[in-house]
């Protein structure tokens, strides 16, 4: 799926509409917490600003309800951007209203402008045709570069590119290079090829388990879903956290996975969610009343250490554990060291397990960690885009 990148095509003396994923945290003082997401995309705006080009950026950020409201204002954002570039950066308070129109039309070469919250207006999320249109208009060339909303059929993400007609419309470098990682490690992944699945629910990964058991070699489960294998399997979970309208699903996975779906052989558990709770680990599957499951044990983080050494291909989606709350990271710790130290291709697959590497120090030692959790998620069960598939092949 070789697409055209923003590089592919000339800007100078055009304008480029950008989609870009600004959705950040923000602080009380509506000041950036975490400026990743904004730093990601800087080469692709660089691209366009240091060719001549004039560029409009449009991204969502949180979830307001359909209007304005002052809490979810990507000024903050802008103000982050011109920090980072080191140079004014303009900011329409609409996004097709006459601000954004007077704004976008006075652009000069190498100016950026960003438009206000695309999801202050209802026909972001309808995907709606007009709204659409309006921001198409205002542009020369479109450029994805928001891997988190490539999974979404939101307006800016296809009714845009759709309303631009024949004119050119690319992808980011942020976009080509997750792209490029995801769908590599699916379609030719060097073996041994070893998934590590995590978090809270069995229903959230069912494609993503189906999909990857018929092409790894072998698939970790931590997290609490854990807990409802273990409960299908006839253990005692105590008060863990488990999906019971899903065991029969859950009997389903570990018939089809046989060898390949690794399970704890124990866990972590408390009396109640504290750092302070009283602790045990106990055998899988005999998690006393009273108590909840928190982490994969010491001998699993082990177990799970030992088979991601041996790997080629890594994919890691979801914690382990609580990593929030010592001591119940250490799973979690266990796995992302592993990952680190591996020689393998490692890609983290956005959301919590990107936040641990983050958080652990890891992310400069593993190949790619995702801007995207549900996004890497759906190309991780073999998904297409919609967003992805209409932009221009090389």
């Amino acid at each position: 799926m070789a697409k055209k990148t923003i590089q592919d095509v000339p800007v100078s003396g055009k304008t480029v509409l950008m989609r870009v994923d600004f959705n950040v945290p923000l602080d009380d003082q509506r000041r950036v917490t975490d400026d990743r997401r904004v730093r990601l995309a800087l080469p692709s705006i660089r691209s366009v600003i240091e060719r001549g080009g004039r560029l409009i950026l449009m991204s969502h950020l949180g979830r307001p309800k359909d209007a304005p409201d002052p809490k979810y204002s990507l000024k903050p954002a802008a103000d982050k951007l011109a920090e980072l570039l080191g140079k004014p950066v303009h900011f329409a308070h609409d996004v097709i209203g006459p601000d954004a129109q007077s704004k976008a039309a006075a652009l000069q070469a190498g100016e950026v402008l960003v438009l206000e919250n695309l999801r202050f207006y209802p026909g972001e999320k309808k995907g709606d045709a007009a709204f659409a249109q309006a921001l198409a208009d205002m542009a020369d060339i479109y450029c994805n570069d928001a891997f988190g909303t490539c999974h979404r059929k939101d307006a800016s993400m296809v009714a845009v590119p759709q309303a631009m007609g024949s004119k050119p419309k690319v992808v980011g470098f942020l976009v080509e290079k997750e792209i490029q990682y995801l769908s590599d490690a699916i379609a030719a992944p060097s073996r041994p090829f070893v998934a590590i699945l995590g978090g809270a629910k069995v229903s959230d990964k069912i494609n993503v388990i189906k999909n990857l058991l018929t092409i790894c070699d072998q698939v970790l489960i931590g997290g609490a879903m854990a807990y409802t294998f273990s409960l299908a399997q006839g253990g005692q979970v105590g008060n863990s956290l488990v999906e019971k309208d899903k065991l029969d699903l859950a009997k389903e996975l570990i018939a089809v996975g046989g060898d390949k779906l690794v399970l704890p052989v124990d866990d972590h558990c408390g009396d109640r969610l504290a750092a302070d709770c009283n602790k045990q680990v106990t055998p899988a599957g005999q998690i006393p009343d009273g108590y909840l499951g928190l982490d994969i044990g010491p001998q699993t983080a082990e177990l799970y250490a030992r088979r991601i050494r041996d790997a080629k291909t890594i994919v890691w989606n979801g914690p382990m554990g609580v990593f929030e709350m010592p001591p119940f990271d250490a799973g979690t710790k266990a796995v992302a060291q592993a990952v680190a130290d591996s020689s393998a291709t490692s890609i983290i697959g956005g959301g919590d397990s990107a936040a641990a590497v983050e958080q652990l120090g890891f992310a400069e030692q593993v190949s790619h960690v995702s801007t995207g959790g549900g996004a890497s998620l759906e190309m991780l069960e073999g998904k297409k885009f919609a967003a992805v598939e209409l932009l221009d092949e090389k």
